[in-house]
C-alpha cells in the first residue's frame, strides 16, 4: 500500500514509516520506531528523488513512486552515504536506468567503496552548486562531520525547502508529517542529537550559522515529522549545543551485592537535599538511550560501579566508554563505588574517558559495604559538586 504526501506543488513525500523497528545499527534502541524520509521535486523539465530508504522499505518507495505515475528519475541526490539513505539506490538506478546520483565528493567515494553503485552513475556537486529541473532550483550546501564526513544538505529556494538529512532528525515513527505533538517530537529529537550529534557539537555550530542565513520555511529532515516552524528545532539545537549546562548530576551505577546501591541512595538523597537535580541509571536495566539524552545538559556525570576481579564493572565501563564517545559538554565528573580485596576500578573509570574535559572530583570507594566514614565522605562530594555547580552561577 502507497502513502504520498504533498508538501508543496511539486514537491511529494514518498518515504517510508518503520513503525517495528526497535534497534539501529544494532547499538540504538528505537523505543518509537523511525522513518525514512525521501522526496519527489518534479521541475517542468526534470525530475530529483532526494535521498532514498532503507533496503527493507525499498518496495513501499517504489509504491510511492508508482502511484505517482513516475516513469523517469533524472537526478537521484544522495545527501549520505549511510545504508539507511542510500540501501535502495543500487534498485532505483535498475528501475530508472537514465538517472544519476549526484552527491559530495566524500560520499560519491564512499557509495562506490560499498559497492551501491557504479563509478559511471553517479556525479560530484561542489558546495554551493546548483541544479535547475525547470522552475525549481536545488542548492547543494555541504556539511561535513555533522555526522559523517560526506553528508550535505539541499535548499529548494524557491519553495523555501531545507533538506538537511540526518542532521535535525529524529527517530520517530508518527503518522503526522510534521511536528505536530511537539513535546514528543522535541525528546525524540534529543535524543537523537544525543546518540549520533553530539560528538560533532563544534562542526554543528558551524552549519547551523549556515542555515540561519537561509530563508526557510520547511525543515525535512530524513528521519522523523518536518518542521513547518523551523524555529522550534533550531532554537533546541542552539541550546544543546552551546556551552551552558544544567544544575544536574547524571548518576550510571551497578551494583552486585548491594554495596554501590546503597551509596548510590545515600548520594542521591544528599544532592538533592542541597537542590541538585539528579537522573539515575541502574544500568543492567536502563536504556543507553535515555543515558545518552541525560548527558546533553548535566553539569555533572557520577558513575557507580562495583569492582569484578581487579577492574570496573563491565556495565560501568561501558557507561564511561560511551560517555567518552559522545563527548557532552559537562565540566565534572566523580566516581563512587565499593570493591573486596582490592582492584584498579576508579583507574580503568578514569581511563575510558580521554575525551571529556573535566574536573575530576575526588571518587569515594567503600571496602566492602559503606561505613559512617564513607557517607561522610559521599556528604563531601555532594558539597564539593554543590560549590562548583555555584561557581558556574547555575545554582
Amino acid at each position: 500500500m502507497s502513502l504520498v504526501r504533498e508538501i508543496k506543488s511539486g514537491v511529494q513525500w514518498v518515504g517510508a514509516i518503520d513503525w517495528d523497528r526497535r534497534l539501529f545499527d544494532s547499538l540504538i534502541p528505537l523505543p518509537h520506531g523511525t522513518s525514512y524520509n525521501c522526496y519527489l521535486v518534479s521541475g517542468n523539465e526534470k525530475v530529483a528523488l532526494i535521498d532514498a530508504v532503507d533496503n527493507t522499505m525499498v518496495e513501499v518507495l517504489l509504491s510511492n513512486l508508482k502511484t505517482l505515475g513516475v516513469n523517469n528519475i533524472d537526478y537521484i541526490i544522495s545527501q549520505h552515504a549511510e545504508q539507511d539513505h542510500s540501501g535502495a539506490i543500487q534498485r532505483l538506478m535498475d528501475i530508472y536506468p537514465k538517472s544519476k546520483v549526484l552527491a559530495s565528493s566524500k560520499c560519491m567515494e564512499l557509495l562506490i567503496e560499498f559497492s551501491i553503485l557504479p563509478r559511471d552513475r553517479v556525479m560530484e556537486v561542489k558546495n554551493g552548486e546548483k541544479v535547475d529541473l525547470g522552475g525549481k532550483i536545488l542548492e547543494f550546501i555541504h556539511a561535513p562531520w555533522v555526522h559523517w564526513p560526506d553528508t550535505m544538505l539541499t535548499y529548494l529556494s524557491g519553495d523555501k525547502i531545507l533538506f538537511t538529512c540526518d542532521f535535525l532528525g529524529s527517530h520517530l515513527a508518527t503518522s503526522d508529517l510534521y511536528a505536530v505533538d511537539e513535546p514528543t517530537v522535541f525528546e525524540s529529537a534529543k535524543r537523537y542529537y544525543a546518540e549520533i550529534m553530539m560528538p560533532f557539537r563544534q562542526n554543528i555550530k558551524k552549519h547551523l550559522d549556515k542555515i540561519r542565513e537561509l530563508k526557510i520555511e520547511i525543515i525535512a529532515p530524513s528521519h522523523g515529522p518536518l518542521y513547518d516552524n523551523p524555529d522550534f528545532i533550531l532554537s533546541a539545537y542552539s541550546r544543546w549545543i552551546s556551552d551552558e549546562v544544567d544544575n544536574q548530576v547524571v548518576l550510571p551505577y551497578v551494583s552486585m551485592h548491594g554495596s554501590t546501591k546503597r551509596m548510590v541512595d545515600y548520594f542521591v538523597d544528599v544532592l538533592i537535599a542541597r537542590g541538585i537535580s539528579v537522573k539515575r541509571f541502574e544500568l543492567t536495566s536502563s536504556d543507553i538511550g535515555e543515558l545518552a539524552e541525560a548527558l546533553v545538559d548535566a553539569a555533572t556525570i557520577v558513575i557507580g560501579s562495583s569492582t569484578v576481579l581487579t577492574g570496573a564493572h563491565p556495565h560501568a565501563l561501558y557507561a564511561a566508554l560511551l560517555a567518552n564517545a559522545l563527548r557532552p559538554k559537562i565540566r565534572f565528573a566523580s566516581i563512587i563505588g565499593s570493591y573486596g580485596w582490592g582492584g584498579h576500578m576508579v583507574d580503568q573509570l578514569v581511563a575510558s574517558m580521554p575525551n571529556l574535559k573535566i574536573d575530576l572530583l575526588q571518587p569515594v570507594v567503600a571496602k566492602g559495604y559503606p561505613k559512617e566514614a564513607d557517607f561522610k565522605a559521599l556528604d563531601v562530594l555532594a558539597d564539593m559538586i554543590l560549590a562548583k555547580h555555584k561557581e558556574l552561577r547555575i545554582i
